[in-house]
């Protein structure tokens, strides 16, 4: 070797992880670095490049920053950094610079990954502890995106604005002008708290806007005496001051809304309008969904539903999480139905009696993708009478299905839609049938438990699914047999992991050598995390919701609940990935991946949220075999 290689070799090997490395390897190394020179104040590497090197410090310092330029980290001789950014997507994740003249040594990521691979000391120092690395890839995904971080009260700027049920709206009028607000929320002080904070709302009973005083009162030539209460709007959407703005963004989409009510503990504590959430919102692509609601036939909604893909991609290529984008694509998917809906009421006219349409499934959980199928039922009122009304709902029914399936949403090859007359019951039918499923868990029974538990009330009276939810979380938890057989059901899909923990793929078919990243990734961790919702009685729908009340029932061992999250992030978001990959090369997105396309960084990090799914499983077979372990 060169003077200069050995200089080198000598450095490397006074600093971890060099220090582990055999003498030829580390002097092979040497001769491959290359060097760089960067001045005081000279950016180093920044956000979103490309990235195809590891960096070691040999004099100098530099910072790291995060994407909204907080300081992450600062380095001096022996620092390492461009580590995280190889492991993800080879995109720089957190930029870098000089703080004063830096030399640094550049190892390439092939040297790289391939030292990782032969050198297990090595790979560990980057590695660290398997569920340590892959909660840390997720959270530097997440650091990412703003809206998955910035919370609702960050955009609270001043207090709330109220009025009382018996305000005149003059009064009203004047107070909005005298606080400079287009909107009052109205309060009843003398409605009291529930005791169960998910049924109701507090003392806050409705809002009045400016379009309501125009629309309701001066256009209609109403006195401006009459009372707050006579005007307000009751039907209210509220979040709360720690809710993601992000879900905010939804919410408003979802229910057309303009301004959102913000409580803390249960309390008002301001409002939220259109303009605050626009300065947050990057996601425009989901402006989709104004645009589904303005589509008059289902030849329309066909056509607009050609631009879901795009969208899709968008939010992708622009770092949101799984969360998000399941939440995205679900309310994208809640609101074809309703449009549906409403066109399926204007053809057949209004409904012969009350009744509620259901989501099941992903939908349901908000944790849908592009490729999904669609799973619904109706909720009939129980003076339902078939020979009165079973052909209305009969043809609207057939009517919303077709249309989704013209849509994109492909028809349940299980056949559990409302068009199918077994999954339109009246409500004290749908209460019999859970009960029944509860307290008999028969194969079938449990094959439908892991559908039909994950229900929401999309359109007409959508309180009656919240009922059900409520009855399904107080009737699984006081079974135990029950708790046992579906925890045994949930062991039943196991991830692809051989004996030494190389991936086993499918070895005939279309999809041979490959894995089904839904059937044996996020379907099994679902129905994981759904055993543990039912034993603490969660009446949440999304896994991550329902991860938390886990997290606070203390059900499991400390840190289990977290390795879960980050398993499914990590599995979820490789899906994710993949199909958006899929879409921008023109092919039609499935759930089937070649793991062998992925960076070894990548693979371990799977194999690692397949180990974890795998332990999980194992752990429900010990927490309720027999009901052993239940409180």
């Amino acid at each position: 070797m060169q003077a200069e290689q050995i200089e080198i070799a000598q450095f490397l090997s006074a600093h971890p992880p060099f220090d582990d490395l055999p003498e030829d390897a580390l002097n092979n190394l040497a001769q491959q670095v290359e060097v760089a020179y960067f001045r005081a104040g000279s950016d180093i590497l920044n956000y979103g490049d490309d990235i195809s090197d590891l960096y070691v410090i040999r004099s100098g310092s530099v910072e790291s920053y995060r994407r909204n330029g907080d300081l992450y980290n600062r380095m001096d001789e022996g620092g390492i950094f461009g580590q995280m950014g190889l492991l993800m997507n080879r995109k720089v994740r957190f930029p870098v610079k000089a703080m004063e003249d830096t030399l640094v040594y550049c190892i390439s990521v092939e040297l790289f990954s391939d030292y990782c691979d032969k050198f297990e000391p090595f790979a560990d120092y980057f590695e660290a502890d398997g569920n340590v690395r892959l909660h840390q890839a997720v959270v530097e995904q997440a650091d990412s995106n703003d809206l998955t971080t910035a919370k609702l009260k960050v955009l609270l700027h001043r207090d709330v604005v109220t009025v009382s049920t018996t305000a005149s709206v003059q009064e009203v009028a004047a107070l909005m002008t005298q606080e400079s607000v287009s909107s009052v929320l109205v309060t009843d002080a003398n409605k009291p708290l529930s005791d169960d904070p998910e049924e109701d709302d507090g003392q806050v009973v409705g809002i009045i806007t400016d379009r309501d005083i125009r629309t309701k009162v001066v256009a209609q030539g109403q006195s401006l005496a009459i009372a707050a209460e006579q005007v307000m709007s009751t039907n209210l959407t509220l979040l709360d001051a720690n809710d993601y703005v992000f879900e905010a963004v939804l919410a408003m989409l979802r229910d057309n809304l303009h301004h959102l009510p913000v409580l803390h503990k249960r309390r008002p504590i301001g409002v939220i309008s259109l303009s605050d959430i626009l300065r947050y919102e990057s996601q425009s692509s989901l402006l989709l969904v104004r645009g589904i609601l303005a589509q008059q036939s289902v030849e329309d909604l066909t056509h607009y539903a050609r631009q879901l893909p795009s969208v899709f991609v968008r939010m992708v290529n622009e770092d949101a999480n799984s969360h998000m984008i399941g939440t995205a694509m679900a309310v994208i998917g809640r609101t074809f139905k309703q449009r549906l809906l409403a066109l399926a009421e204007e053809k057949l006219g209004p409904p012969p009696i009350p009744y509620c349409f259901i989501a099941l499934g992903s939908m349901a959980r908000d944790e849908q993708l592009i490729v999904t199928d669609q799973d619904n039922a109706i909720i009939l009122d129980d003076s339902f009478d078939e020979a009165q009304h079973d052909e209305y709902f009969q043809a609207l029914a057939d009517f919303v299905c077709d249309g989704l399936a013209a849509c994109g949403y492909s028809y349940c090859e299980g056949e559990i839609m409302a068009s199918f007359k077994k999954w339109r019951l009246t409500r004290s039918q749908w209460r019999d049938t859970f009960a029944s499923w509860i307290a008999e868990p028969k194969p079938q029974a449990l094959l439908h438990c892991s559908i039909f538990f994950d229900l929401d009330g999309v359109w007409g009276k959508t309180k009656w699914a919240d009922a059900l939810k409520s009855f399904i979380a107080k009737e699984a938890k006081a079974n135990r047999r029950f708790l046992a057989n579906i925890a045994s059901n949930a062991r039943n899909r196991t991830p692809p992991l051989g004996f030494f923990k190389g991936f086993v793929l499918e070895h005939d078919g279309e999809h041979k050598r490959s894995i089904n990243l839904k059937r044996r990734g996020t379907a099994p961790l679902t129905d994981v995390v759904r055993v543990h919702a039912l034993a603490v009685s969660s009446r949440k729908q999304n896994s991550f919701e329902r991860l938390e009340d886990i997290i606070e029932a203390k059900l499991l061992p400390e840190g289990k609940a977290q390795d879960l999250r980050d398993a499914l992030e990590y599995i979820a978001m490789t899906r994710i990935r993949h199909q958006a990959w899929q879409i921008e090369q023109g092919e039609a997105p499935d759930n089937h991946l070649d793991p062998h396309l992925l960076s070894p960084f990548e693979q371990r990090n799977l194999k690692e949220a397949f180990a974890i799914l795998e332990k999980a499983q194992s752990f429900l077979k010990f927490r309720y075999q027999n009901g052993a372990g239940l409180k």
